[in-house]
């Protein structure tokens, strides 16, 4: 993982720099550094629409009780889909407008999650119950823990509640519920 990771931070600025010499010797330095521009352009306006198109589809999810997994990876790209447009560069332009693309990130997002399960390192928990991490059981769970006591309560003041009680109907201007 480590190599991977150098291998990016050396090897994609190396790329990067290539492609800018030779789009740049092409069409010259100005309409490179227009393309440039013109696309974070476009991936800040491709961000703010899908995201909250993405956004407004969590929360339809969330109200219906349904986990928006589909709609969270979604973010996830579209996220790094952004921050890959306002960097400068093409390749990374590149990419990020193949993350903007639904059916790209549906592959990815497949790609990931096939991954993830035959890696053997997820787990999931599922509850009929939304607050709580307890499997949905349909038999009553007996044990030490589950026992119900049904009972009535009768509030009753102390002698020092009593006594806050009377000096604020006096007229203090203490708080009643400061403690002394």
């Amino acid at each position: 993982m480590g190599l991977i990771l150098l291998l990016l931070l050396i090897g994609v600025p190396t790329l990067e720099i290539f492609v800018f010499i030779e789009v740049g010797g092409t069409v010259g330095l100005f309409n490179t550094l227009a393309i440039v521009i013109i696309t974070a352009a476009i991936g800040a306006y491709l961000l703010r629409s899908q995201g909250l198109s993405v956004l407004h589809r969590v929360q339809q999810n969330l109200a219906a009780n349904q986990l928006p997994v589909n709609e969270l990876f979604d973010g996830a790209f579209l996220l790094i889909a952004g921050v890959l447009l306002l960097t400068p560069g093409f390749v990374t332009d590149g990419v990020g407008f193949l993350l903007f693309m639904p059916p790209f990130r549906m592959l990815l997002r497949h790609f990931i999650v096939r991954r993830l399960a035959n890696s053997g390192r997820t787990q999931m928990w599922t509850s009929a119950n939304p607050h709580t991490h307890e499997p949905q059981t349909h038999e009553p769970q007996t044990g030490p823990g589950n026992i119900i006591i049904d009972g009535d309560f009768e509030e009753i003041a102390s002698e020092t509640q009593k006594g806050e009680n009377d000096n604020s109907e006096k007229g203090s201007s203490e708080n009643p519920w400061s403690r002394r």
